[in-house]
């Protein structure tokens, strides 16, 4: 079907550096750079890169020619980040030499001690892992900590998972193609940006189509188009509606069949969409059904000309690993009878797949879907700019069902530290858009602010 969600299978490469410093017990640092692989191995959307038997000394990474070596290896691999472990005391000076060359996102972890049955061997990993550490931190490089573990253990897994997810994040945001779609409206100052920082900063590419060349594409195309005519089908089967006429469902069909094919010419990861008013007054219809269409197939789109928007979405599908999708909110009204939940709700633009099971989709003769998001944890993130700089609000909710409700797309979310959210909001220039998402990617977004040079701001 056109528009089911579509899970896009995403992977992660990293290389792993098993660092060890000579002096020490080799044969114990390569039983735990064997340990790290294997509980490595067991990870998805992971493939994992590192120096063989062949390449180094017993596969470990403990002086410049060695470092040499590993560079190479991750370079042909094109990893995206770098897992950098303290096998003993670890050698710094090497290692920071790989994550130097490779510039990517670095996980470091120190391994540690454990009492042999027979004798003792130390490792001092406590200690060498700080000589690491200042040496990505006198450079600039960005990194994330796992702490002092083993590899089997889950705060090891789970910060390997966090990393992934970041560094997904990372590689799909830098480099985007994002479509602006007609102008923002004359109104909304609020979803102004500067387009020259995002090239700079981030290597975006913005892409410009005028909405006289989106509706002309769309009225070109012939009623009796097969795939115009698969999308209206598809449409059929998952939407009830008493006031949608077949004329107002061809012209759903053919925009969103035009929209998609913009996006597939000009590469497009996501699109900020001028939603209102030209649609309905010039087309005929509004996108934002449509748009929340296109979101389930894996292309992001905001409403009203949004850019960091479009970005703040497409952020959250990276998190996701492509596995959910987010639903672009406004922050709209703060619960008539409760201090701690908002209306997270946009006019009708939310994924069809994020209706709640007893809801039936319908959506209105002028093209705006009407249902309720299902229940659940989400992360909800809004991206800013001023003078250049970045921020990144970051907050968890919850999805409730609660008896107020108007039409659209969206629901009440419980958000504890609602007042303290709101105050950060107010008093950092944050808008009244975000991008919220089915579960929690808190730690995951928070880490990959920080290797974007993004200020996460996370409560």
């Amino acid at each position: 079907m056109v528009a089911h969600l579509i899970l896009v299978a995403m992977k992660i490469k990293l290389g792993f550096v098993p660092s060890h410093r000579a002096g020490f017990n080799e044969e114990i640092s390569a039983q735990m750079r064997d340990r790290v692989i294997r509980a490595l191995s067991k990870i998805r959307n992971l493939e994992v890169y590192f120096p063989s038997e062949k390449d180094t000394r017993l596969g470990l990474v403990r002086n410049d020619e060695d470092a040499e070596k590993t560079i190479s290896i991750f370079k042909h691999a094109n990893v995206d980040g770098l897992i950098i472990g303290a096998m003993n005391f670890g050698d710094e000076v090497s290692a920071i030499k790989v994550a130097a060359s490779i510039n990517k996102p670095v996980l470091l972890f120190a391994v540690k001690e454990e009492p042999l049955k027979t004798k003792w061997v130390r490792r001092d990993s406590f200690c060498g892992t700080l000589s690491i550490s200042s040496g990505l931190y006198r450079r600039g490089i960005r990194f994330m900590f796992a702490g002092v573990v083993l590899p089997e253990e889950q705060s090891f897994l789970r910060a390997v998972e966090v990393f992934i997810r970041a560094c997904n994040a990372v590689r799909g945001f830098r480099g985007a193609r994002i479509g602006l779609i007609g102008p923002r409206p004359e109104r909304f100052e609020t979803c102004s940006f500067n387009e020259r920082i995002l090239a700079g900063k981030f290597n975006l590419t913005l892409i410009p189509v005028s909405q006289a060349i989106l509706f002309h594409m769309a009225n070109n195309l012939k009623d009796d188009d097969s795939k115009v005519a698969e999308i209206m089908r598809d449409m059929k089967d998952s939407i009830r509606s008493t006031d949608l006429e077949e004329r107002d469902l061809l012209k759903m069909a053919k925009l969103e069949m035009a929209l998609r094919l913009i996006a597939k010419e000009k590469r497009l990861s996501a699109m900020a969409i001028h939603c209102w008013p030209a649609s309905s007054l010039v087309y005929g219809v509004m996108p934002c059904f449509v748009m929340g269409r296109i979101v389930d197939s894996g292309i992001m789109c905001s409403c009203e000309g949004d850019v960091y928007g479009a970005l703040a979405m497409l952020f959250q599908y990276l998190l996701s690993m492509g596995e959910k999708v987010p639903h672009f909110i406004d922050w709209t009204i703060k619960h008539p009878e409760r201090d701690d939940a908002f209306l997270a709700w946009h006019c009708g633009n939310a994924p069809p797949s994020l209706a709640c099971e007893e809801c039936e989709i319908k959506v209105s003769s002028g093209g705006l879907g009407s249902f309720r998001i299902r229940s659940g944890d989400v992360t909800i993130c809004s991206l800013s700019e001023h003078n250049g700089e970045f921020k990144m609000l970051i907050t968890r909710g919850r999805v409730i069902d609660d008896d107020y409700w108007i039409s659209g797309t969206g629901a009440w979310v419980e958000v504890p530290n609602l007042d303290e959210v709101y105050r950060c909001l107010v008093e950092n220039g944050f808008v009244h858009h975000a991008s919220m998402i089915h579960g929690d990617y808190v730690d995951a977004a928070v880490n990959a602010c920080k290797f974007l040079g993004i200020t996460p701001m996370a409560i």
